[in-house]
């Protein structure tokens, strides 16, 4: 077995096919294919089902490729390790970020970091929360930008900076009245919230709503959308304080401040635990640190650099 097999398979994964893998790679089909036919024997299992088109991975072979990746990840550290050690922030950085972040921090971070970092290049995922810790879990990323805490003893939750939440009010629903609102009191029947698996959604049910068993007509992928769907229908949703710069003037008048308490998430940059790119991890945090106001500033974060 051999770390070049191990790429092949990996990038068969991906592709599942044998002539797109082999690009990826840099090598010929005809290698590629003798050289997972190659592992494949060496291990006696079947790791891709090549009866089926695309072919597919065996279930063995899923066990065996998420392995495989976890093993790519740490050889890419001998390298690191090097980087580290000399100082230098060059290189790629692979990083994720949760759809209810990424409107409010990616226009502005591109233009910054090209300026800023000319030597880094990077590239920038939207997923979500869950998707983001596997990712990090198999080294198909190397730091995500989410709310935490995530309560997963093999990442290390780096603190960026806190967000309050905000309610945006229909003018005709009986809450527009109100001056503020208190979260703990917010009725659900006239709520509109986002879809499943978005951790902005658990927080609102976190506060608002606990232990309430409640049926939604719809749920918005976008807090964008809900704004729109409450323009349109009515209710009210609760939106994080930075979407505050995306609304009109008019649209402003809907908005309430929620007290007792008053709801905060904290945003986080995530890696794991072993993860050693110091440079590369400030220059992150150094970007963010521009863009984000500086009230909203974890405290450590302003006045520290991360070390880790």
């Amino acid at each position: 077995m051999t770390f070049q097999q191990l790429e092949y398979i990996v990038a068969l994964s991906k592709t599942r096919h044998f002539v797109n893998a082999a690009e990826m790679c840099g090598v010929t089909q005809p290698t590629l294919s003798m050289m997972v036919q190659k592992l494949e024997d060496e291990l006696d299992i079947r790791i891709f089902d090549r009866s089926k088109h695309p072919i597919e991975v065996t279930k063995i072979g899923e066990k065996i490729i998420d392995q495989a990746q976890i093993t790519l990840a740490q050889l890419n550290r001998i390298n690191e390790l090097v980087s580290a050690e000399k100082g230098d922030v060059s290189g790629n950085i692979n990083i994720a970020i949760i759809p209810t972040v990424a409107p409010y921090v990616l226009p502005k971070f591109f233009a910054k970091f090209k300026s800023m970092y000319p030597e880094l290049s990077f590239k920038i995922s939207e997923m979500r929360t869950d998707t983001i810790e596997k990712m990090l879990h198999l080294g198909e990323i190397d730091m995500g930008i989410l709310s935490t805490p995530l309560m997963n003893p093999n990442i290390l939750e780096i603190p960026l900076y806190y967000e309050k939440f905000i309610a945006y009010i229909s003018p005709n629903d009986r809450l527009y009245q109100k001056k503020e609102l208190v979260s703990t009191e917010l009725p659900v029947e006239h709520l509109w919230v986002l879809e499943e698996g978005h951790c902005l959604r658990n927080q609102v049910f976190n506060f608002c709503m606990k232990d309430m068993d409640v049926s939604y007509a719809y749920e918005a992928g976008s807090i964008e959308t809900l704004i729109k769907i409450v323009d349109e229908n009515g209710g009210y949703t609760v939106i994080p304080e930075l979407h505050l710069e995306f609304l009109t003037d008019e649209q402003k008048k809907n908005v309430r401040k929620l007290v007792d308490p008053e709801p905060v998430r904290e945003i986080s940059l995530v890696i794991q635990q072993n993860f050693i790119r110091e440079g590369q991890l400030n220059a992150v945090a150094d970007i963010i640190k521009k863009i984000i106001p500086k009230e909203m500033l974890d405290g450590r974060l302003k006045k520290f650099a991360i070390k880790i």
